[in-house]
């Protein structure tokens, strides 16, 4: 397997390699990390499959000539389906089959590597890949840094209880912990004590960074715009929609990231609570995965007639939405979410209550935090298949669009911490210079 589409590094400073893994939650914090090391001065060269090179497309804008692509074929796997080379597509059962694939890269990299006149001298990658890319950093004689889009405490507690991972995670988690340091999109003031946990009880060096909640790379009017697809409606409409709700914290917003769809019956429950709450709302609808779970056949169909009942009332949008923007708009007031951790940082920079409903990976760790220790959440349900009493939901609905609650409170003192953490002087500012 040979390389393509690659003319050397540019004329900033140290070069370094980045690998990503293909998830949008991991690869566009990621992209936001490499943004602020081009900023630092960094040459950087970030390897990708051809379906993901789009993700680069800011990043080539904003700093060419000193970052460039290093573009391998995407190595087929039996267990893959033909033509997918992103976790979008897919159920989260097959994320170890994505790294594994992306494994076979390992001997066609050691060889560009060698070829270089200029080759990187460190390896920035995606935790999930930890089980080859801290070997082949090693192989190289280089440093492999990981970049960690997880929560602190969903790691801490992933590390602390091995015996429970499968053996593919627990395999990546401990060989990340032999790296030269791990990156964190997070901030020292929300996770001090785990973060200072993990320096003590697992990391050898101490090497740990917390630098987030990243700021998006944004090119221009249009930068926001470059990190989605299709979509039913159009960004400037839903904008439009929102600047015509006339009080201000009213609208809810309902999504579930880019890997979670909902059953039949989990899209009806959330669509009557819309109906029965009367609220104003946006529910963004993901399209259905290429290869659903057994009995999934029936992911993100919205119920008969329900679009037109609610004319007036809110937005249904299929596809990519223009998520950041509309958590930071005025007239939204809370955020109906699955607590992935990207989502749950962009709307604690927003200010935006969260209604939560973990499902899976992290997300139950998330909710614990920002629900239980830090009062910037409100617990709606639990669980990949349940689903939630729509009176209940309703009313949770009605009340989260209520000013005065104490969650909302924390939520906004919350902002003003995270935001601090990234201005110049931050922690999280300090973090990305060290």
């Amino acid at each position: 397997m040979s390389e393509v589409k690659y003319s050397g590094t540019g004329a900033g400073g140290g070069h370094i390699c980045i690998i990503p893994f293909p998830a949008c939650g991991h690869i566009l914090p990621l992209m936001d990390l490499t943004h602020q090391l081009l900023l630092r001065g960094l040459t950087v060269t970030i390897m990708v499959t051809p379906k993901n090179l789009s993700y680069l497309n800011p990043l080539l804008a904003l700093h060419s000539p000193n970052v460039k692509p290093l573009v391998f074929p995407f190595p087929s796997h039996p267990s893959l389906p033909h033509g997918v080379e992103q976790m979008q597509d897919l159920p989260i059962s097959f994320l170890p089959h994505i790294v594994n694939a992306l494994g076979k890269l390992y001997h066609p990299l050691v060889q560009w590597f060698r070829a270089q006149q200029s080759p990187p001298v460190a390896i920035l990658s995606d935790i999930v890949l930890s089980s080859w890319t801290v070997n082949l950093a090693s192989h190289l004689n280089i440093p492999n840094i990981c970049f960690v889009p997880f929560n602190v405490a969903a790691v801490y507690f992933w590390i602390s209880t091995p015996s429970f991972l499968l053996p593919f995670y627990r395999e990546a988690f401990t060989m990340s912990m032999q790296s030269e340091g791990l990156v964190f999109n997070s901030f020292k003031e929300l996770e001090s004590t785990k973060l200072g946990l993990i320096k003590e009880k697992f990391a050898k060096h101490c090497r740990v960074w917390g630098v987030g909640p990243l700021p998006p790379v944004k090119v221009g009017d249009e930068g926001l715009n470059e990190r989605g697809g299709a979509t039913s409606i159009p960004p400037d409409q839903v904008i439009s929609w929102l600047d015509s709700c006339k009080v201000d914290k009213s609208v809810v917003y309902i999504g579930f990231g880019t890997q979670i769809t909902l059953t039949k019956h989990q899209m009806k429950a959330v669509a009557s609570a819309l109906e029965e709450s009367g609220v104003r709302f946006i529910w963004a609808v993901k399209e259905p995965m290429k290869r659903a779970e057994d009995g999934d056949d029936d992911q993100s169909l919205i119920p008969h007639g329900f679009e037109d009942r609610v004319k007036g009332q809110g937005l249904v949008i299929k596809g990519w939405v223009p998520q950041l923007t509309i958590l930071k708009h005025r007239a939204v007031g809370s955020y109906f979410t699955h607590c992935g951790w990207n989502s749950a940082l962009e709307a604690i920079v927003a200010g935006v209550l969260l209604l939560a409903w973990p499902m899976q990976a992290d997300h139950f760790q998330i909710t614990r935090l920002l629900a239980d220790e830090v009062g910037a959440a409100i617990r709606v349900c639990k669980g990949l298949r349940s689903v939630p009493d729509a009176t209940k939901l309703a009313r949770i609905f009605v009340e989260s669009t209520t000013v005065g609650q104490p969650q909302r409170v924390r939520a906004m003192e919350l902002q003003k911490t995270a935001l601090n953490a990234i201005k110049e002087g931050g922690s999280s500012y300090q973090a990305l210079d060290k």
